[in-house]
């Protein structure tokens, strides 16, 4: 009996373990299950057995190819062998709304049409062969440009989330119009940057329509945010039935972007804290260039010498109010410009750096919005004239990438993380100053670069500070520097081949618009320029968005050659490719945006051939255009047309062409700005 009790307690004692043994391995095995749900394949995809390092022999980072399949907003089909050899690059380019009726800057979500002198969309590139890739781009939507940290998801404001479901997921808001949107492709394997100890975030969306009801659903796996986008009731289907789809698409726009007060907003959509007026530009500037502000070079250089030497016969450039050769009302002094010039062509020599893979290097665009860059660069590269092989005979020293190339092949789609894009450019900086001694001589004084995508500042900061920068986003306010760096023009090429189609206007006599716009709403600013004067005035043609086809460009491109005055709002950032658009077409511009430096500032003068309004005298447009006289009027739009030989690319230089109005000002401004030793 006794024994039998000791089994009993001995079993009850082991049965008690045995339970609390199965309820720890049931807890861990529920605990485990719940934080591996959402996560399980990213943990899994960071074991090492998963990866494949991918080396590049020119000590650039490397990338890191995983298996796992990610969509992507590039619109081309990009791996890891691609970035690292020539490339095929296949594209399937589909109209984006903006293009329908005029180009856009720093906000165009969806893609550029393909002209007819590709094949298809598809370009090879040939070893040896000068075949560059001819890509119809699309802009970044993600255009927080200044920002030096990654918004965090719990951040988020509404507006924020609108806007990434409106350029990032094919949703098309109430009302509006059907729009070709840009095209989700898949890219296998993903390429990734891996960052110092910068968490990715990513974000799913799916798009539900659930009776009559659209709704954009972005859900973050740290947030569980979801955003409603639109609501569809049958009364405003019946009112939009009534009312032109361009109108349908406006009104939306503007009510999307002007947002509910008390709403977080994006600095995009916001207006500017301080405003640099052009005069105080023009103080700027004087004061940069009778101060040198370059570091001073570690050691002495015949080539400073030969720098130093031309900036004084610059300055000791005979006055001339006229010239045979040049129109002198446009030019700041035209002298100085000439004789400058001049030393440039004799004087000036280049090293390209060999350095660096496609597509991100080498690899020029010649279409659509960042064509400036891709131009340049092509010209450069082959260029005899000022390029040298011999780095020791050079002046200047130019870093060929594409910034419109390196958000194609490492930007993530949706993580809202730019970190990769600048670290790739600090390790190639930093690979440069190590494998060359000229680099460190200066800090990188006398290196340029020349980079058209919005987010270009923001990649270059810091590493490459001390670099002059040709950048078509020139804001004072977010870190371009007057007397240093260039303000490139932003040239919309329609055609690779033949970038001088439809050139040219109607003469002053023929131009019975007053003022005319047409383009996508972006930013805080352009809804105002809508709701002060869209169907307002009979002689404000102001338009929204346009609906697509090839009649609607056609139709866009007479409004700017019959009008006398082109509006050129700035969009997301304060670049605008109608700038030249409007010269193109020989149209007065009215640069309508705050702390903006006009193209190649340091030389001409803009207000020889340009209006330029503070964002604040909107509602005073037409007045402020009325009462420039006429005789005011004839001279600028004889200005604009003297000034278009300097706005144009051709496929062989020609003298004060843009390529060499570019390479001028890089020059002008290095003659103003070295040290002697």
């Amino acid at each position: 009996m006794e024994s039998a009790n000791q089994f009993l307690k001995v079993f009850r004692v082991q049965t008690r373990r045995w339970l609390f043994v199965v309820l720890v391995v049931a807890v861990t095995h529920l605990l485990f299950q719940s934080l591996l749900l959402p996560y399980g394949k990213a943990l899994r995809s960071l074991m090492p057995d998963s990866e494949v390092g991918v080396h590049d022999e020119s000590g650039l980072p490397a990338l890191k190819s995983f298996s796992k399949s990610v969509m992507v907003r590039n619109p081309l089909t990009v791996n890891a062998s691609d970035l690292m050899s020539d490339s095929v690059f296949k594209g399937s380019l589909e109209d984006d709304e903006d293009s329908k009726f005029g180009s856009d800057t720093g906000d165009d979500s969806g893609l550029r049409e393909v002209d007819g002198d590709t094949n298809n969309g598809i370009v090879s590139e040939g070893k040896g062969q000068d075949n560059p890739i001819e890509l119809v781009t699309d802009r970044e939507v993600d255009d927080d440009s200044v920002a030096e940290n990654v918004k965090d998801l719990n951040d988020l404001s509404e507006l924020e989330i609108e806007r990434i479901g409106e350029n990032s997921a094919t949703v098309e808001p109430a009302g509006e119009a059907k729009q070709s949107l840009p095209l989700k492709q898949i890219v296998q394997p993903n390429l990734e940057i891996v960052s110092d100890g910068v968490p990715e975030q990513h974000t799913s969306q799916s798009i539900a329509n659930i009776g009559g009801e659209k709704t954009l659903s972005i859900v973050s796996p740290l947030t569980n945010i979801t955003h409603l986008k639109t609501e569809e009731s049958n009364a405003s289907s019946a009112a939009s039935s009534a009312v032109p789809k361009s109108d349908i698409a406006t009104s939306v726009n503007i009510s999307a972007l002007i947002g509910s007060p008390g709403k977080k907003k994006m600095r995009c959509n916001m207006p500017p804290k301080t405003v640099t007026s052009i005069f105080e530009m023009n103080d700027i500037l004087m004061r940069h260039h009778r101060s040198s502000r370059a570091m001073r070079p570690r050691w002495s250089s015949v080539r400073d010498k030969e720098v130093l030497a031309a900036k004084t016969e610059i300055e000791k450039a005979s006055v001339s109010v006229s010239d045979q050769e040049l129109h002198a009302p446009l030019f700041r002094n035209v002298s100085m410009f000439k004789r400058s010039y001049e030393l440039m062509d004799r004087t000036l020599k280049v090293y390209v750096y060999r350095d660096g893979k496609k597509p991100i290097f080498h690899q020029p665009i010649l279409k659509g919005l960042y064509a400036s860059e891709g131009w340049f660069m092509k010209l450069m590269e082959g260029n005899k004239h000022f390029a040298v092989k011999d780095p020791r005979k050079a002046h200047l020293f130019y870093m060929p990438f594409s910034s419109r190339m390196l958000e194609y092949a490492l930007y993530v789609r949706n993580s809202h993380n730019r970190t990769n894009l600048r670290q790739y450019l600090k390790e190639y900086a930093e690979s440069i100053a190590a494998k060359y001694r000229y680099w460190n001589r200066t800090g990188g004084a006398d290196h340029f670069l020349v980079a058209c995508h919005d987010w270009a500042p923001y990649e270059t900061r810091h590493h490459m500070e001390h670099c002059i920068k040709a950048l078509c986003n020139a804001d004072v306010t977010a870190g371009f520097k007057l007397g240093r760096d260039v303000s490139l023009p932003e040239t919309y090429v329609r055609s690779a081949r033949n970038p001088l189609r439809d050139l040219g206007g109607k003469p002053p006599s023929q131009r019975h618009i007053l003022a005319f716009y047409a383009g996508n709403l972006h930013g805080y600013l352009r809804p105002i320029l809508l709701k002060y004067w869209k169907d307002k005035d009979p002689d404000m043609k102001i338009f929204g968005p346009m609906p697509p086809g090839v009649a609607s460009k056609m139709n866009y491109i007479q409004h700017m050659k019959s009008s006398k005055y082109c509006i050129c709002p700035k969009g997301y950032e304060v670049n605008s490719p109608r700038v030249v658009e409007s010269i193109f077409y020989e149209c007065v511009p009215v640069i309508i945006s705050d702390n903006f430096v006009p193209p190649f500032y340091e030389v001409l003068n803009w207000e020889a051939f340009s209006v330029i309004i503070a964002e604040k005298d909107i509602p005073n447009l037409k007045d402020i255009l009325l009462s420039i006289p006429e005789k005011k009027y004839f001279e600028m739009q004889l200005a604009v047309r003297k000034l278009q030989r300097h706005f144009l690319w051709h496929a062989k230089p020609e003298k004060y062409d843009l390529f060499h109005m570019t390479l001028h000002s890089i020059w002008y401004n290095r003659v103003y700005q070295i040290k002697p030793r």
